[in-house]
């Protein structure tokens, strides 16, 4: 999938792994999977689409999902709105919107206390 992916409004659109020791997470994905990486610093390293084009997800150092947890995020065309979802079917926001490299998000849990993550490029 290329950088001009299009991402589907509530979609799961990627996923971030938990991890304690970024190296030795990318060095397992590499060695396990043939994963490849793009870092973007010492806690951080998004992981590539097969193709070598864009991202499906990350090794993310202390995420919100605690070590050896994964965190799903959705893409939203409207943060704003998709925090008002949420809240009215029942879910929690823990985190409210903020901005990242790359656009915004917030966290929720849902119901059943599962965290997850809503984000938008704009």
């Amino acid at each position: 999938m290329s950088d001009e992916q299009t991402h589907v409004h509530h979609a799961i659109d990627y996923v971030e792994i938990a991890v304690t020791d970024l190296e030795r997470a990318k060095a397992f994905y590499a060695a396990a999977f043939g994963w490849a990486f793009n870092d973007y610093g010492p806690a951080y390293a998004g992981i590539r689409w097969s193709d070598g084009d864009g991202e499906v997800g990350g090794l993310a150092v202390g995420t919100p999902s605690g070590a050896g947890g994964v965190l799903v995020l959705l893409y939203s065309d409207d943060l704003e709105a998709t925090v008002a979802v949420v809240e009215a079917a029942g879910g929690t926001v823990v985190e409210p919107p903020y901005p990242f490299p790359g656009g915004r998000r917030f966290y929720f849990h849902d119901p059943d206390g599962n965290r997850l993550g809503v984000w938008t490029s704009a």
